[in-house]
């Protein structure tokens, strides 16, 4: 499928993703790990090329990285490795041991790079995809009322698309984001929200799920892989709808849905940014059928199905019990049926 960032056909099918994980961050007989003090600046500035496997020892990446920010002037030389930056692996996967990375597989997020040195790195460093500067808040939208403008990090050079692997008891979802618009979710043996949505349904599949503020999908997914019928989708941030509606196109053979219409295209909703009333953005038909809106969860109920419904609310900020009280009983005001935030 073609990338809408950088135009190649960097998004892949689930099952297609999920077939070359077993060993795709593994070594081969001839990789070498030399495992480098993260707290400690890089002794000598040396790195090792990848291997002819091509793949590298994530520590030896950072090293080249660390490099590469010396000779640009970003770094004297007496900065902690660590300070390059966040790796984020493509496709995120919960692993065990530090992975050895093969070429593409790799968004770094750092506070500190400049343009010029994010152009070098991706064309130097074959592991880096994409380089992002971040920032010390959540890209996107976080304010429920959508009053405060949206913010974002700054895509240097490269594509920051990358997906994720997320565990569920019905199967592994392949979800994909774009990681200068949405905040990193981590894929984890136990997601604590997967397993929230699990137990709502394991008291019996409602006939219609809706995922009011989904981001890019993962829990309205996790619905619809149990069987539920009737999904629906929604986020008022553009980036976040969009790779919703991706994913329902990426794992659509894992779902029993046959043809994805896309509604919207990446860059008229891009140019919209934030969307109030809720716009058709894809929909999914068979024997389940799912849709994905971009507007603002509060307008939703005018786009449901008549009857009740099963809603998972994931607000941003869970920690005021108040202010969670009052949004679930607002929905429940509009929206008959069960509500939750996971």
């Amino acid at each position: 499928m073609e990338c809408p960032v950088c135009g190649r056909d960097c998004i892949e099918d689930a099952q297609d993703v999920l077939a070359r994980l077993p060993d795709l961050f593994s070594p081969c007989d001839q990789c070498s790990s030399r495992v480098l003090d993260k707290n400690a600046p890089l002794p000598g500035r040396t790195y090792a090329p990848p291997c002819g496997c091509g793949k590298r020892f994530i520590d030896e990446v950072f090293a080249n990285l660390y490099v590469i920010y010396v000779e640009e002037g970003i770094f004297s030389g007496k900065e902690p490795l660590r300070a390059v930056g966040s790796p984020l692996i493509h496709p995120g996967v919960s692993t065990v041991n530090p992975p050895f990375l093969p070429s593409g597989s790799l968004v770094l997020l750092s506070p500190v790079v400049t343009a010029p040195a994010a152009e070098r790195i991706v064309a130097e460093v074959p592991e880096v995809r994409g380089v992002v500067r971040s920032g010390d808040f959540v890209p996107g939208t976080v304010d429920p009322a959508l009053e405060e403008a949206p913010r974002t990090y700054d895509l240097l050079a490269g594509c920051d698309v990358r997906a994720g692997v997320f565990p569920t008891s019905a199967g592994p979802l392949v979800i994909y984001t774009q990681q200068s618009q949405v905040h990193i979710e981590f894929p984890r043996q136990r997601n604590p929200k997967i397993e929230s949505v699990e137990r709502r349904l394991e008291k019996g599949l409602p006939a219609v799920f809706v995922d009011a503020c989904a981001g890019t999908g993962t829990l309205g997914l996790c619905a619809a892989l149990h069987g539920v019928q009737r999904v629906i989708l929604n986020d008022a941030w553009y980036a976040a709808a969009y790779w919703s509606a991706q994913n329902v196109l990426v794992n659509q053979k894992s779902l029993d849905v046959r043809d994805v219409t896309m509604h919207l295209s990446y860059s008229e909703m891009r140019g919209l940014q934030v969307s109030r009333d809720p716009l058709l953005v894809a929909e999914a038909g068979g024997e389940q059928a799912l849709s994905v809106f971009f507007g603002d969860y509060r307008k939703l109920g005018g786009v449901l199905p008549p009857g009740p419904a099963c809603t998972v609310l994931d607000l941003f900020d869970k920690s005021d019990l108040e202010a969670n009280r009052r949004v679930m009983k607002e929905w429940q005001d509009r929206v008959p049926g069960d509500v939750f935030i996971p």
